[in-house]
This record gives C-alpha cells, sequence and structure tokens, in this order.
C-alpha cells in the first residue's frame, strides 16, 4: 500500500474517502423512484449544531461512516453544466452582446452535475424565487479505478 492510500494521522480527509461517500449512498427505505424529497441546505445546516463530532480518532483504514460530520467542513464545488460547445477563437472574438452560442443539448435534456469535476448526478433546471436552482433526477454511478 503507498503513501497515498492511508488516512493520514492528523484527522484530515482524503479525497478517496469523499469519493466513496458519493460512490455508496445510505441505503433508502421505500421507494427510490426519485419521486421524495431530499435534504435541503437548510435542513443541513439546522442540523448541524445537533450533531456533534465525538472526537475520537480513526486507526489507518478504519471506516469511519459512524462518524460523518468529520467532513462537514469540507468545501467541495458544485457544477451544473448545461451543455458544451466548441469554436475557433477566430469565432469566440466576434462574440459580442447579444450573440448566442449554440449548445450541444437540446431544451429539456438532464444537464450535468458535477462535484470537483466528478460527474456525479443528472438534473433539470428549476426557478426558486428569483434564482436559477437544480433538481437532481438521476445519480450516476460512478466506476471507480
Amino acid at each position: 500500500m503507498s503513501d497515498d492510500d492511508q488516512t493520514p494521522d492528523d484527522g484530515s480527509v482524503s479525497q478517496d474517502d469523499i469519493d466513496s461517500m458519493f460512490d455508496d449512498p445510505p441505503a433508502s427505505s421505500g421507494d427510490d423512484s426519485g419521486g421524495g424529497q431530499g435534504m435541503n441546505l437548510n435542513e443541513i445546516e439546522e442540523t448541524e449544531g445537533a450533531t456533534e463530532s465525538s472526537g475520537r480518532e480513526f486507526a489507518v483504514g478504519e471506516p469511519m461512516a459512524g462518524d460523518v460530520t468529520a467532513i462537514y467542513d469540507i468545501p467541495v464545488q458544485i457544477s451544473a453544466v448545461l451543455g458544451r460547445s466548441t469554436m475557433q477563437v477566430s469565432q469566440l472574438l466576434k462574440l459580442g452582446r447579444g450573440a448566442v452560442v449554440e449548445l450541444d443539448r437540446k431544451v429539456g435534456e438532464a444537464i450535468d452535475i458535477y462535484v470537483n469535476n466528478r460527474l456525479v448526478a443528472r438534473g433539470e433546471v428549476v426557478v426558486v424565487e428569483d434564482k436559477l436552482g437544480i433538481t437532481m433526477t438521476e445519480i450516476v454511478k460512478s466506476d471507480r479505478s
């Protein structure tokens, strides 16, 4: 086992630990047809103070599933990709205000949702008050190599 595969003793969490949480979602009860409601950001923030970390230190290789609060403060980048387009630099330089760039997706087609540049889900664009949001319609199971 290389040094990269071991969890540091300073209590930090490796990228592999984070990735495994996305790859192995917790078992849900009942129908998983996508009609249920997930937890929104406000609910997570409200319950965050109620669950304190045990302060327990884990041995190298010991699973941390019972203490997921260790990862609550790790920032991740979430990106929603509506579509992609390719053009030459000369075409790009001709773009101005009001220009339309045609994307490779059709209206109503699912958008890709990335967490730290890894595709994790697909969804639909929704409007929440005066802002755009995303409804996840499909979780993508990645094949970790």
